[in-house]
Formats: structure tokens, C-alpha cells, sequence
């Protein structure tokens, strides 16, 4: 009976395959978040619907740099203070909204802080004043990291170490 059990496990051992312990941060559906340059917190929801995160931003200007496309804009964090910046333009996207309509965007590059990691992230600037949350953050920034408890709010604070010291 011991080698039928025995062998039973071998067979299951090699049949089912190993489950891979998960390193990912769980974080709700909503979270804080700190933007920077400037060292922003803001309240943002988590979108696996999305693919790319976006900013609501005020002000938004284009203005040219050293014959770059450069765009100035303003954030306000949850606060309500307001803070200006100035970004070079990554891209123009264009994105498909609710009603079939498409709008352009314009892409910067930030660096965002949610939960313990930090990354320089594609991010699409638009007023988003309509909306509850400040910040949408895509699946291109959670893919590698995370797992969504769409039960949960706020469950993990923005401790970044590798972010820049401001």
C-alpha cells in the first residue's frame, strides 16, 4: 500500500505542474500614488482596463525647447495644492473613448511610486476633473508587480527606495 501511495505521488508530482509562489504586491483598487518630478501624491484608481496610465492635469501647453516639443502643465495632489511642470513630449496618442470618438494626448514620461516600486512610466496627460481619481494607473505599469484585490482600497503606502530624493 506505502509504494502505491508512493508512486501515486510521483505520478501526480510529475503530471501537475508547480505552482509559482507570487513575489507581486496586492494593492486595491484604488491607491495612493507620488509622481515625480515634484514629489506629487495623488489618489488613483488601478485599471486593468487600461493600458496605458494617465494624469489629470491642468494648463496643459505645448511649448517648444530647444527645438523640442516640450509640454507645460499643472497637478494638483489630494491636498489641492498645485504644482507646475515641464516635460519633454514622449509621444502623441491617440486614444478611442467610451462613445467611439478618438482624442490625442500628449505622452510624458514620469516617475511613479506605488506600494514599494518604482518606475519611469509612459503617462498620458488629460483633464480628467469629471472623475473621482486624479490618476489612472494601466496595466503597463502593474503587469510585473502586482495582483488587483478589486474588494480592497488603499492597502499599501507609497515607500519607494529607489525613488529620486527631492
Amino acid at each position: 500500500m506505502k509504494k502505491r501511495f508512493a508512486l501515486l505521488l510521483l505520478v501526480l508530482a510529475a503530471v501537475i505542474p508547480a505552482v509559482p509562489v507570487s513575489a507581486k504586491e496586492i494593492v486595491g483598487w484604488v491607491e495612493k500614488t507620488v509622481i515625480y518630478p515634484g514629489n506629487i501624491q495623488v489618489k488613483s484608481k488601478i485599471d486593468t482596463g487600461a493600458k496605458t496610465s494617465s494624469l489629470h492635469c491642468e494648463c496643459i501647453t505645448p511649448i517648444k525647447r530647444n527645438a523640442r516639443d516640450w509640454v507645460s502643465f499643472s497637478v494638483r495632489n489630494f491636498k489641492g495644492e498645485i504644482i507646475m511642470l515641464e516635460k519633454p513630449v514622449h509621444r502623441i496618442a491617440k486614444i478611442k473613448r467610451h462613445f467611439g470618438e478618438t482624442q490625442e494626448r500628449y505622452v510624458v514620461k514620469l516617475g511613479i511610486c506605488l506600494g514599494s516600486v518604482y518606475r519611469e512610466e509612459e503617462v498620458t496627460l488629460v483633464d480628467r476633473s469629471g472623475f473621482n481619481y486624479q490618476m489612472l494607473i494601466g496595466r503597463n505599469f502593474i503587469k510585473k508587480d502586482f495582483l488587483v484585490d478589486p474588494d480592497a482600497t488603499f492597502t499599501v503606502e507609497p515607500s519607494c527606495k529607489h525613488a529620486p530624493k527631492q
